[in-house]
């Protein structure tokens, strides 16, 4: 036998109207709903303006391979076994000199990409002030 909560998801589907529910789970009646008018542009923009996207650098990437390095070689550590630690340290340098160049590539590919949103919100915000 259904439990009641899958008998009043179930009875949800069933029905021809939409059901709105709130972040506690209680029905809302469709003049209850929030629409999303209700919240404005600047609002959104707020939400996403908390981290400031930036330009690459060597030094803010080789800050994140200082930290990532530590963890590195615990991996390596626990799944090489009976390795030595002299190759276990040139296994991770192996592994942070690779992961350097990466790391920078994709923040610069970050930094490309957020350079041609805000190209596009700007030139769309010119065509709607025109």
């Amino acid at each position: 036998m259904a439990t009641r909560k899958q008998r009043r998801r179930r009875a949800k589907e069933q029905r021809h109207e939409y059901v709105w529910a709130d972040d506690e789970g209680n029905e809302l009646a469709p003049d209850e709903v929030p629409t999303r008018k209700a919240e404005s542009r600047t609002t959104r923009s707020a939400r996403t303006a908390g981290r400031q996207a930036q330009p690459p650098s060597w030094s803010r990437t080789l800050k994140r391979a200082l930290i990532f390095a530590p963890i590195m070689f615990v991996t390596v550590y626990l799944l090489s076994g009976d390795l030595p630690l002299a190759q276990q340290i040139s296994q991770t340098a192996f592994i942070v000199a690779i992961f350097v160049p990466f790391s920078y590539f994709l923040d610069s590919v970050f930094w490309r990409s957020y350079q041609k949103r805000l190209a596009r919100e700007q030139h769309a915000d010119r065509e709607r002030a025109a």
